[in-house]
């Protein structure tokens, strides 16, 4: 199975090495890092790794706890999105069948940002938001948290549901992906996020729930 796992260490030479080996050691594979942040001396990164099913991430967490300056932020299953540039693949997907392009965004979006579930939200009366379209994962007709103000923005739900949400349709909508048990949204992930949104739209070049 695949785990992502996020963080925080000191920004300096052979810091990355350094988790990269412990990550090994400990049994995991690593198929793909990403760099967050950098702010103020320390990074906020991303691993993918390969892990064995059904073993818990105990022994990730003691050997990356013994590496001095780093933080664990979150560990949580994951899975591998399809092809070597999945946000390119997902337009390529939009573009082939545009009926479906909202409903093809939300069933990419969980593999791409690592999360539990993703959908198509209408907001009606009062700013009430109800699924209209789930990926695996999602319920449609689930009443979500308030989405407005409807804008690119990650947040947190009373029930620790961390979500991030990008308007759809000139505000309309909403596309809504969320996950638990893991960090909230970081800022790249929305940006992303909204990216996907932005060419899947652009591709179109017409109202993308209506035409889902």
């Amino acid at each position: 199975m695949l785990l992502r796992i996020r963080v925080r260490l000191p920004d300096r030479p052979g810091s990355l090495g350094q988790v990269a080996r412990t990550l090994g050691a400990a049994g995991a594979d690593v198929a793909q890092m990403a760099v967050l942040e950098r702010d103020n001396g320390r990074a906020l990164d991303d691993f993918t790794v390969t892990w064995p099913a059904g073993a818990g991430a105990e022994r990730l967490r003691d050997g990356l706890g013994s590496v001095p300056g780093v933080e664990i932020v979150g560990i949580w299953p994951t899975v591998e999105p399809q092809g070597a540039f999945p946000d390119a693949a997902v337009i390529g997907q939009v573009a082939a069948v545009p009926e479906r392009g909202a409903a093809t965004l939300a069933d990419a979006v969980p593999g791409i940002l690592s999360a539990d579930w993703a959908g198509i939200a209408e907001v009606g009366e009062r700013d009430a938001a109800v699924l209209v379209h789930a990926s695996v994962g999602g319920l449609t007709g689930t009443e979500l948290p308030v989405l407005p103000p409807l804008r690119p923005r990650a947040f947190t739900g009373t029930d620790g549901t961390e979500y991030a949400v990008c308007p759809l349709s000139a505000g309309r909508a909403a596309l809504v992906v969320a996950r638990k048990g893991a960090p909230p949204f970081h800022r790249t992930e929305v940006l992303r996020l909204e990216q996907l949104v932005n060419a899947a739209e652009a591709v179109l070049a017409t109202d993308l729930v209506r035409t889902s």
